[in-house]
Order: C-alpha cells, then structure tokens, then sequence
C-alpha cells in the first residue's frame, strides 16, 4: 500500500479505537457529561449522542457570536515560531508531493464561473499576507507568516452565491472539511500560497493552504484541490468523528 492509499484509509476509518475512546472521554469532561444522566461512559452509541447534541448546540452559540468584522491578533515577524511545527493525521514522511505545475484547483457548486485554476491564475490576484496565531484543539500554538488571496475576493471573482451556508473543501491527502459563509468572507481568510515569504512548503500545505486564524487548527486544511459552495450540510473529516463543526479558536 503506498503513502497516498493509506492516507485515504485513514480518511475512511478515522482515528483508531483507543484514540477516540480518549478523545470521547475528554469532549465529556468539558460539558457532555450532564447529557449521559445515569448512562455508562463505556457506552459509546450513547455517549457519541450526548456529544453530537452538545457539539451542534455548540455550533449555534459559535455562530451567533462570531463577529465578521472582527479581526484576529497580528504579530511583528519577529515573534514567527520557527521551526514551524508540522500537524497532520500522518507522518511528514506521508506528506504528498504534488506537482504545481499540473496542479487545477477545482471550483464547483454555487459558483458562476466553474474553470479550474491555475497557482499561475491564482498568484495573478492581489495578494496580502498575515502574521497570524495558529490555534491546535490538542492544546499547542504558534505564529506563522501567510501569503495569499484574500478567500472573500476569490468567491467573488468565480461568482460564488455568497448567501450560500457553506463552502467545503477536498484536499490532496485525503482530508475534507467545510465552514461557514461568514468565515469565508472573513477579511483574514486566506488561500495561502506562500509561508514566511516563501513558496509554501509540502509539509504546510503545497500548493494551497486556506488559512483562518478564526478558527482551530483543524479547520486550516493543506494541499486543497477543490472548493464548492453548497446549502448542504457536507462535513469534514475530524467533524464527521465528533469534533465541534464551527471550530472557532
């Protein structure tokens, strides 16, 4: 089996067992707890809907208070965390290679304007960049420099219908994710291209990385090829195991 069928593995089955089982037990312990009543933490059918309910109550309350307009702390350059760790649900010797000369990123859904893109269409936009805070859920955090596309003049220029609920994403390693309109639109998020004034490197994310310091670590995904905008709910890969959907940091 080579390293990109067993990233794709890992997609479809998720942590294994005594991972979730812990991480069952954390989410628990900051607030699904009351939920159980008298119910077993070993039972996990039951324990899994406790944190479900808790998780989407929690994306409501998120959403209500996060504020578009809001910026996120910037830092000088001077306090960029270097080295810069790597995070992946595999090791950096998985990391996928992938050739930007080929490389499309593919648009589709609630989108006008469905031609694939370029890194040579895509560094043709103005470009802005951020020393922003990278905020994990594992507890851990660091300053990086992100260049790029401001998100919100991407989905303009394609003709995204911005009254649309989501925007989800595919990537090069398997993963999935999606998030919210207002994010999108958000005026730091980013379709990253370079890290520290470099060309963005494999392990954090080649050959595009959205960037949002609004939101957790998990929410950031690497090696994106394809976004689509959509009014249906579709996901992601660690919210599809329990983890909290809006993911704000």
């Amino acid at each position: 089996m080579n390293d990109r069928q067993t990233r794709m593995r890992r997609a479809r089955t998720g942590p294994e067992q005594p991972e979730r089982r812990r991480f069952l037990r954390s989410s628990l312990a900051l607030g699904a707890l009351p939920l159980l009543g008298g119910c077993s933490i070993s039972d996990e059918p039951l324990v899994e809907k406790a944190l479900l309910q808790t998780s989407r109550f929690n994306d409501l309350v998120q959403a209500w208070l996060f504020d578009p307009e809001q910026l996120a702390p910037t830092y000088p350059e001077s306090m960029i965390t270097r080295p810069f760790p790597f995070n992946a649900y595999y090791r950096l010797h998985e990391v996928p290679q992938i050739d930007g000369e080929r490389f499309r990123l593919q648009v589709g859904g609630l989108v006008a304007d469905q031609r694939p893109w370029s890194l040579a269409d895509l560094r043709a936009m103005p470009q802005t960049d951020q020393v922003t805070r990278l905020i994990c859920v594992e507890g851990w955090s660091a300053i990086g420099k992100w260049g790029g596309v401001r998100f919100s003049d991407f989905l303009e220029r394609i003709g995204a219908d911005l009254e649309a609920k989501y925007v989800g994403f595919r990537c090069g390693d398997g993963y999935y994710t999606s998030i919210d309109m207002p994010t999108a639109l958000h005026p730091q998020t980013l379709l990253a291209l370079t890290f520290d004034g470099q060309t963005l490197p494999a392990r954090y994310g080649f050959p595009l990385k959205l960037r949002m310091p609004t939101k957790l670590g998990y929410k950031n995904p690497k090696h994106v090829e394809a976004l689509f905008v959509t009014n249906t709910y579709p996901g992601g890969y660690w919210e599809d195991r329990g983890y909290n959907w809006f993911g704000g940091s």
